[in-house]
């Protein structure tokens, strides 16, 4: 297994921004600012997609106006399924283009198209072009979190769930593998599978400070909780967990396991689907750094903040947010999808339950 980038390129700096501080909102402007959202919605023919990671408003919202609170590829299938013609897709830049790349008939708005992700940011498609290039005999294998043009570059494209199967169907094969963009969840592939990988030199902010050393002492005062783990964490992390797995794979793990305590490696926003389904269940988030240390993400994505009530009502109002795809990339982004979509389907996998 070998980290990589071209001509050994270091990581491209990525400028993470501040958590931005939305006003607070009393509950009776909260609940006016949820009407006009509703009322927005249903006359512009609307339906809300929310990722776990996002704000609990937002959350509750999708589901209150019957749309979808899910990972990013569900978000994207229920989109497709919708008769909606708008999903408004409160998330991240690669799953507002996700979506534009399964439904191009419809339009795809998010609350503020700034709203990007560290390993999309971290995987520049020039700089991964010429990656391919340069190993022309490898099967091209890119995680969801990378911009349409990765996506268009690669042979295939995959959740953190069906990432297990894909590289072991592919390696059965015989394939050598080039993956991108989180080197984390690739080596905790590679090690599960034994593929031969050559990985990108890539990581998440939130999964990536997550520390071994804290989470050992956490485990320590609470030695009957089970550690649930993502896999783009790092492996002295992802080596203490009970379950490693998805976002919808953890949520699941919460609701059947019998534990009554969970200590949870992932962003902080999953917590309010895990509370809503286990209300019962006690949730400790991991740390994320030691004694006087500082982190970047404090287990929750800046970018994903940048999602919230305030400037969804303000995309719905002006509709200057929108997610737009050429065509013809979207038709190659497109191939990969949907050979991942046809793998799934061959051998059985769902939906919700085996998702990002």
């Amino acid at each position: 297994m070998s980290i990589r980038t071209p001509e050994h390129a270091s990581r491209p700096a990525i400028e993470v921004p501040p958590h931005p501080q939305w006003p607070v909102l009393s509950t009776q402007e909260k609940d006016a600012l949820r009407d006009r959202i509703k009322a927005l919605l249903k006359a512009q023919d609307a339906v809300l997609v929310a990722h776990y990671y996002t704000d609990a408003d937002l959350q509750a919202l999708a589901e209150e106006t019957g749309g979808c609170v899910s990972d990013s590829l569900e978000m994207a299938r229920f989109g497709a399924a919708s008769s909606a013609q708008t999903l408004m897709v409160c998330g991240v830049r690669f799953m507002g283009e996700t979506a534009k790349i399964l439904n191009p008939e419809k339009r795809i708005l998010m609350p503020d198209l700034r709203a990007t992700c560290s390993l999309d940011e971290g995987c520049p498609a020039d700089a991964f072009g010429a990656f391919c290039d340069a190993h022309p005999d490898h099967t091209v294998v890119v995680y969801a979190n990378t911009s349409a043009e990765v996506k268009a570059r690669s042979d295939w494209v995959v959740t953190s769930s069906i990432a297990l199967p894909v590289v072991a169907y592919l390696a059965e094969q015989g394939r050598k593998i080039l993956w991108a963009p989180d080197k984390h969840l690739g080596h905790y592939v590679q090690r599960m599978t034994g593929a031969d990988m050559l990985l990108w030199d890539g990581a998440c902010v939130v999964h990536e400070e997550f520390k071994s050393f804290a989470l050992e002492r956490v485990r320590k005062l609470h030695p009957e909780a089970a550690v649930l783990v993502h896999p783009e964490s790092p492996d002295e992390v992802v080596d203490q967990a009970d379950v490693v797995g998805s976002t919808t794979q953890l949520i699941k793990a919460v609701v059947e396991m019998p534990n009554r305590e969970f200590i949870v490696a992932t962003d902080a926003g999953i917590f309010w689907k895990m509370h809503q389904l286990a209300p019962e269940k006690t949730l400790i988030p991991a740390p994320t750094a030691g004694e006087g240390a500082t982190c970047e993400s404090c287990a929750h994505c800046p970018w994903m903040a940048m999602n919230a009530l305030q400037n969804l009502e303000q995309t719905l109002l002006k509709g200057d947010q929108e997610i737009l795809i050429d065509p013809d990339l979207g038709e190659r982004a497109l191939v990969p999808i949907r050979r991942m979509l046809e793998f799934a389907r061959e051998r059985g996998f769902g939906t919700r339950r085996d998702a990002d």
